[in-house]
């Protein structure tokens, strides 16, 4: 394979990195070779197939991530793959330390990515669980028996939308932070915007 045109906006973020700069720039070195098309999405070096987010290279405090967006269909014959949280469906990532260990895995980081290649190829798809498998939290069914218009609003969202605000506002802690993104959140789902989408087209408008 040879590799694939570098993005300039990835190169200057790269450039900026501090901690794992070494482990992002190796992680995109075993991505490049393939025919995916580089990207800086959500401030992230982002890897997309024919139009679809495949990767995301991830740094966090503590360590650096490399994202399969649809990692749930992949066969994970290493047992690498871990959720990034207890409800994705989708996502899979494998987190590394260092650089050493990402040139030690690199052979079966290109394995993963050419299943992952094949399995967009072939239109393989999450089955995602339906908004009814997900608990509503307590506080958004009182909010709905207080406003009918919000049930009827949050009832016509995709089921995509659903499970995205479900997930949010489970996400708290304290019934009293889930009480406040419910709040925050209701003007977006009277309007039939899911959660999050504002911000993403603001930032999308600012490039």
């Amino acid at each position: 394979m040879t590799q694939n045109q570098t993005n300039p906006k990835v190169d200057a973020y790269l450039g900026k990195a501090g901690a794992w700069r070494g482990e992002m720039e190796q992680l995109r070195k075993i991505i490049l070779p393939f025919p995916l098309t580089e990207e800086l999405k959500w401030s992230k070096p982002c890897y997309a197939f024919e139009g679809k987010n495949l990767l995301i290279i991830i740094p966090f405090k503590e360590s650096c991530a490399l994202m399969f967006c649809q990692g749930a269909l992949l066969q994970d014959a290493r047992g690498v793959l871990s959720r990034p949280g207890e409800h994705t469906q989708a996502g899979r990532w494998i987190k590394f330390t260092s650089v050493g260990e990402i040139a030690k895995m690199a052979p079966v980081l290109r394995a993963y990515i050419r299943e992952a290649i094949a399995a967009e190829q072939a239109g393989l798809k999450v089955r995602f669980k339906p908004p009814a498998a997900f608990n509503l939290p307590e506080e958004l069914k009182k909010k709905f028996a207080a406003s009918p218009a919000l049930k009827t609003a949050f009832a016509a969202l995709t089921p995509g939308r659903q499970r995205a605000y479900c997930l949010y506002f489970s996400g708290a802690k304290q019934s009293t932070t889930r009480e406040a993104r419910i709040e925050k959140c209701a003007p977006q789902i009277l309007q039939g915007i899911g959660w999050n989408e504002e911000n993403r087209v603001r930032a999308s408008r600012r490039k």
